[in-house]
């Protein structure tokens, strides 16, 4: 489990197709501490450590699997070396929920629709798959590449949030234009509620 709080950016070293696709992503965490096998949400998803190591120059990397469901479902597939992607390391009991609770299992891609100044922050629409379109209620929660984030309106086939400049400056979501897809999770409690009001 995460909370949608980044707490580093990598950057793709080296992508490797050998049935699933490996991917080599530098890092600042402390690698010695990660565990094989370990869980890092990469731009939202949660994946599996798989091997890692620390270069003579002193850069920290670890490797990851990528199904082709994953690949398919996300927007993994258009990753190249050299793209800055957000990572967190999954919650352990004890630590503080800055964000909301995120599974690292994204439910599909949005489109990022306008993005435009507004005040300090930058206010960002995305128009997600009409099928999550229920899942989405302002003021709710909402993980876009990774990152926890507030729900300010749904309109029609879009919801806006807006990103102050703290959130600008630590992850990704700088670099979004126009007509980019995003991974998006929609809040897990609105999940369940929307099943429990259809079954009951």
């Amino acid at each position: 489990m995460f909370t949608g709080i980044v707490t580093d950016v990598g950057t793709i070293r080296a992508i490797e197709q050998r049935g699933d696709t490996r991917m080599v992503i530098a890092t600042a965490y402390p690698v010695e501490r990660v565990e094989i096998g370990a869980s890092i949400a990469c731009s939202g998803v949660c994946l599996t450590v798989v091997d890692k190591g620390r270069d003579a120059d002193g850069t920290a990397w670890f490797a990851v699997d990528a199904s082709a469901e994953t690949m398919n479902c996300t927007n993994l597939a258009a990753c190249k070396p050299g793209k800055a992607i957000n990572l967190e390391r999954p919650l352990r009991v004890g630590d503080e929920l800055g964000g909301h609770i995120v599974s690292g299992h994204v439910d599909g891609m949005a489109r990022v629709a306008a993005i435009r100044p507004e005040g300090d922050s930058i206010r960002y629409t995305f128009e997600p798959p009409r099928d999550l379109l229920r899942y989405i209620a302002p003021k709710g929660s909402i993980t876009v590449e990774g990152v926890s984030l507030t729900v300010n309106e749904v309109e029609d086939d879009v919801f806006g949030v807006n990103l102050i400049p703290h959130t600008w400056d630590v992850t990704t979501l700088g670099e979004l234009a126009p007509g980019r897809l995003v991974n998006l999770e929609i809040d897990m409690l609105a999940r369940y509620l929307a099943r429990w009001r259809e079954t009951a």
